[in-house]
């Protein structure tokens, strides 16, 4: 009911949410699923640690890209401060993207790469929290379950056809990332198919696979400089700001 402030949305029931099809029941799934893979990528190492950042890539960024392209928009226009709230989430985002590009280029055993993959699990947690128990609870006081429904209807369709990288250099708004989809989920998800053909085939398809795969990053890096990609970015997630335009590392309350 607008004007009432709800809990978190870890606490309400999946008919408080809207039903199952609501965009907040939806997104709650997904962070259920979230909160395992965390756990096993702090767990384990090499290539069972791979295989687990591979399978939470392939639920994140999806996630993460239907957010951007639905929700946060339908949050600006209906909510007072719609702007602010999901700009800080969207500079949130960037650096998830831009510390997990890192750590694709890095190899095990590097210090950096292990530093900024504890970053990246930590801001994802927070991300987490932060949604369930700040901007959903105030997005479902001025939305109803129709709207909701409606909601993830059209999150759920963008997730199915959205990249499964970390792509920093693209907007994280629309139009840039809406254009962006269907290239790079292409790529992302001929990737995914190399990568998990090579860790199950035998050692001398291994080396093959790996040049494919980095043959397709590059790809994807030159799709991602393309002018139509940046369009509608807000200032504070460009990849190339310097050092005093990032965003700053204070919280929200």
């Amino acid at each position: 009911m607008p004007g009432t402030r709800h809990p978190s949305i870890a606490e309400q029931s999946v008919d408080a949410l809207g039903g199952p099809r609501s965009v907040f029941a939806l997104q709650r799934r997904d962070h259920e699923r979230l909160d395992g893979l965390l756990d096993r990528i702090e767990r384990t190492t090499g290539d069972e640690q791979d295989e687990a950042l591979g399978r939470m890539y392939r639920l994140v960024f999806p996630h993460a890209f239907a957010e951007e392209a639905v929700l946060w928009p339908a949050m600006r226009r209906v909510l007072p401060d719609g702007h602010d709230l999901t700009v800080q989430v969207e500079q949130e985002h960037q650096e998830i993207n831009e510390l997990l590009a890192a750590v694709d280029r890095s190899p095990h055993g590097d210090p950096l790469r292990e530093e900024r993959l504890a970053r990246a699990v930590a801001l994802l947690r927070e991300d987490v929290r932060d949604e369930e128990d700040e901007l959903f609870p105030s997005l479902q006081e001025r939305l109803g379950p129709q709207e909701l429904r409606r909601l993830g209807l059209a999150w759920a369709a963008v997730r199915r056809i959205a990249p499964t990288r970390p792509h920093p250099v693209v907007a994280r708004r629309p139009p840039g990332n809406v254009v962006s989809a269907l290239p790079l989920s292409a790529i992302d998800r001929t990737r995914d198919a190399v990568q998990r053909a090579g860790r199950r085939l035998p050692g001398a398809v291994a080396g093959p696979a790996r040049r494919v795969d980095g043959a397709l990053a590059s790809v994807a890096g030159a799709v991602e400089q393309l002018p139509p990609m940046r369009r509608g970015e807000d200032p504070s997630t460009f990849a190339g700001r310097t050092e005093a335009e990032a965003p700053s590392q204070e919280r929200r309350p």
